[in-house]
């Protein structure tokens, strides 16, 4: 099955329903599958090997998505972010690329390239004569995403229809969104969360309306403007929106589910959110860009039970990610390959049909029985809750331990002082590593590194405590909200 079928359920289904934008003037999900199939005339006319998308998320977006898959070539969305340079370079490594760039990147990357502006390109698809869909091929490319490189250089992740396919048949029930519903989308579209939530809301039959540019106040007015009934959001958007809201609620009554995920979620922030946007659901979705999208979810009522909970084991299922979903194996392994028990921390590997695990220039990193290593380290509880601890990369290896940075971080987050808080490794010569944790402070707190380095030792092992604490301004992100631990190493070692 491809993407093209999806499109073609979503046509046939509801075809007069809003698909895209506001109730009152947005494309029908029958105009969707007609500029679509008009956009895929444009790609054959332009003999376009691949589809590469610069620009902001909006309704451009998914009718890209969807005018690539119907001409059987992959769509490449990039951080229109990037230095020209980085762009021209990935853009040079692909085959005859037309590339669909937003009015502002167009001279920037006019060289040489086959270049059109995003507000042209749509206007030409909707009054082009659609094209028949190229022949299915569920193993053909659908979808080339690069990676965030947040601890290396960004790699081309390959999604196959087939993998995407999976993912939507297996997490999302066909037509299942009532006519008033409507999710908005703010993450980027060089994201998976963005390919996962244009073809889930297309195939569930819901509305989607796009925020371009994340601000917390925009986004509080479109949800109530739009009467929007789910969200998805990462954790640096949603801390920003309990800044403005202060000790206010939400005030968002037609909220009803916010999905969250793309960086870890500090436990305060979630806390504090489950309150301010009562009685919405929270759901924490956590994948990979090489799994297509989810492969665990914890659900809003498990995080209404765990919040209410006075069973600390149950109160901690706040702190993970859930369970896999339906065609996910997942299996905690020791650095020997063996599986580990229950609460025994490891490598995270999973198996599934919507796992790729490959890169356009090294192939598969699938082994022989269907596994990936999904270079995450985690543990999974006596209820098969999984909790993800971060990159293997981060583990900090001090006098022989390994320690999970996520850990000290999630102690500090819980003092009144500490606004944001990143924990790594640097070298030391008699511990190997040593504990640095890089301190954002609260604008009026007044705390010192004695206080803080007492506060994690009251809570956690002597080991656990930070050697050093530094302070700094803020710390670096990527626009996905994932902290940039490559980037914060840059500055320490350059401090």
């Amino acid at each position: 099955m491809s993407l093209t079928l999806l499109l073609d359920m979503a046509v046939s289904g509801h075809p007069d329903r809003v698909a895209l934008g506001t109730r009152a003037g947005g494309l029908t999900f029958d105009e969707l599958g007609r500029n679509a199939a008009g956009g895929a005339t444009l790609l054959s006319r332009r003999g376009a090997r691949h589809v590469v998308f610069a620009g902001r998320n909006g309704p451009g977006f998914p009718q890209l998505l969807l005018a690539a898959a119907l001409a059987g070539v992959p769509f490449v969305p990039l951080n229109y972010r990037l230095a020209r340079e980085q762009l021209l370079e990935m853009i040079a490594d692909l085959g005859r690329p037309l590339v669909v760039a937003d009015e502002e990147y167009v001279p920037l990357l006019a060289a040489g390239h086959d270049v059109i502006a995003t507000g042209a390109f749509l206007a030409e698809a909707a009054a082009a004569d659609p094209a028949d869909p190229a022949p299915a091929d569920d193993g053909a490319p659908a979808v080339l995403l690069f990676t965030s490189g947040t601890t290396a250089r960004p790699k081309a992740v390959v999604l196959r229809h087939e993998h995407l396919v999976a993912y939507i048949l297996s997490t999302v029930e066909f037509g299942a969104a009532g006519e008033d519903e409507a999710a908005l989308v703010a993450v980027p579209p060089y994201h998976i969360a963005a390919i996962g939530s244009a073809l889930s809301n297309l195939y569930a039959g819901r509305r989607v309306v796009y925020l371009p540019d994340f601000d917390p106040e925009g986004w509080l007015r479109l949800v109530q403007e739009e009467s929007v009934t789910t969200a998805m959001i990462v954790p640096t958007m949603l801390a920003r929106l309990l800044e403005v809201l202060g000790d206010e609620k939400a005030g968002t009554p037609s909220l009803r589910l916010i999905s969250y995920g793309g960086a870890r979620m500090p436990r305060p922030v979630l806390e504090r959110a489950l309150r301010a946007f009562e009685p919405a659901g929270f759901c924490n979705a956590y994948g990979l860009t090489e799994t297509s999208s989810t492969i665990a979810l914890l659900g809003p009522d498990e995080h209404r039970e765990a919040l209410a909970s006075d069973d600390e084991a149950v109160r901690q299922r706040l702190g993970s990610v859930g369970q896999p979903v339906p065609g996910i194996e997942v299996e905690i392994r020791a650095d020997d390959g063996s599986t580990v028990p229950p609460r025994t921390s490891g490598q995270l590997w999973v198996r599934g049909a919507q796992v790729s695990g490959e890169y356009r220039d090294q192939g598969s990193v699938i082994d022989k029985g269907g596994w990936l290593d999904t270079r995450d380290r985690g543990w999974l509880d006596g209820e098969g809750y999984l909790y993800v601890e971060g990159r293997s990369d981060d583990t900090i290896i001090r006098g022989g331990e390994n320690i999970a940075p996520a850990e000290i971080e999630d102690v500090l987050l819980r003092h009144p002082a500490v606004k944001d808080v990143a924990v790594l490794g640097q070298p030391d010569d008699e511990w190997g590593e040593k504990i640095v944790a890089v301190v954002v402070r609260e604008p009026s707190a007044d705390v010192d590194i004695d206080t803080l380095r007492a506060f994690v030792r009251e809570r956690l092992r002597g080991s656990r405590t930070p050697d050093e604490i530094v302070w700094r301004p803020e710390l670096p992100h990527t626009p996905t909200g994932k902290l940039s631990r490559r980037e914060l190493r840059a500055q320490l070692a350059v401090a």
